[in-house]
């Protein structure tokens, strides 16, 4: 083979080499195309809703989550596109809900009337519920004064406290007249350790949160330790909770504050105000709500003023002494009745005018 051969042979195979391929676009559209394809065939695969499949899961989380409501009610209504069968209820949009006027536009007098009535009946419920609680919650306030005043009385130092039941709880009234603590001074003197050692045990074994509260009275004298009277309240407050916390209270359920002379006792310009004022107050508080709370003054009578501890023996002697009256009072009822029975019409007012 000649050498003009052997080069138009190269030169040939070369040119081969060097062809470009114009078509490899379609490799990559035909790939584009399965992928919308897949994709088109997915999102259609969705939109077919088993409802019968889609029922039986609504019923299933329904008594899981233990829901009546109708998005698990395996109704078809709100996704089988009967939207327009749906029902538009007007709302008032300046009615206040719960006071039994929202949503009463659209009814009848008489229809009106029966939702009052519902709403009141359920007001009067709600009512005679929290008065119950407050009731019983002025019961466990009173065991608690029985039971601290027990072992003060023990102590014979019953005389040193007062009790006052209140919206705040049962409020234990420590005077610290040169007894608790000396004057400007807010270190515990062997008494006032006394008192509180007496009062501990009690406060111990309750659920309840306590605030210890100081107080001084109005006197303007300077104090010498302290630069006002906060400062001595708040210390005294603070050294009562010292105590507590070393005899059995945790530290979580106390609370110190200090009031100075803004919550005097009573009234300033008696006489006894300048020792009645100077206390420390002991709050046991009350664990109701804020409505149930509100009822405890009212439910706790005589004992919502300032009055002494009531031992468990005297609270005793009290209730035997109460149930006695009224059985008094019904036997005498009773003998009138029989009285007015027998004497007919014209003889009832007579008995009833000599008796009173």
């Amino acid at each position: 083979m000649s050498g003009g051969a052997r080069r138009k042979r190269k030169r040939g195979h070369e040119e081969h080499e060097e062809h470009v391929n114009h078509e490899r676009w379609l490799v990559s559209y035909a790939d584009m195309l399965t992928l919308l394809f897949v994709l088109f065939v997915v999102l259609y695969s969705m939109s077919d809703v088993n409802q019968k499949k889609f029922a039986q899961l609504a019923q299933g989380l329904s008594a899981s989550f233990g829901s009546k409501t109708a998005a698990f009610t395996g109704s078809y209504a709100p996704l089988d596109g009967a939207s327009n069968n749906a029902q538009i209820v007007q709302i008032d949009p300046g009615a206040n809900p719960g006071d039994g006027t929202s949503g009463t536009e659209g009814l009848n007098q008489k229809q009106k009337e029966a939702v009052r009535r519902a709403v009141q009946a359920e007001d009067r419920k709600k009512a005679s519920a929290n008065a119950e609680k407050a009731a019983k919650e002025v019961e466990d306030m009173k065991l608690i004064e029985n039971k601290i005043s027990d072992a003060l009385a023990a102590a014979k130092l019953l005389g040193n406290v007062k009790f006052t039941i209140d919206q705040r709880g049962l409020t234990v009234t420590v005077v610290t007249n040169e007894v608790v603590f000396a004057g400007d001074r807010a270190e515990l003197r062997p008494t006032g350790e006394k008192i509180l050692g007496a009062i501990a045990p009690t406060l111990a074994q309750l659920p309840n949160n306590i605030e210890v509260d100081g107080n001084t009275n109005q006197l303007n004298a300077k104090t010498k330790y302290y630069p006002s009277g906060w400062e001595l309240s708040s210390a005294r407050a603070s050294a009562t909770v010292r105590y507590f916390t070393g005899h059995g209270i945790p530290k979580k359920r106390l609370t110190a504050v200090g009031f100075s002379d803004t919550k005097p006792l009573i009234d300033p310009k008696d006489p006894r105000s300048i020792t009645m004022n100077r206390r420390v107050d002991v709050v046991v508080q009350t664990m109701l709500t804020a409505d149930q709370a509100a009822l405890l003054p009212s439910a706790a009578g005589g004992d919502n003023k300032l009055h002494s501890g009531q031992t468990t023996a005297a609270a005793k002697a009290a209730a035997e002494a109460a149930r006695k009256q009224v059985e008094a009072s019904n036997a005498a009822a009773t003998g009138t009745t029989g009285t007015t029975g027998t004497t007919g019409t014209t003889g009832t007012t007579e008995p009833i005018t000599s008796d009173n």
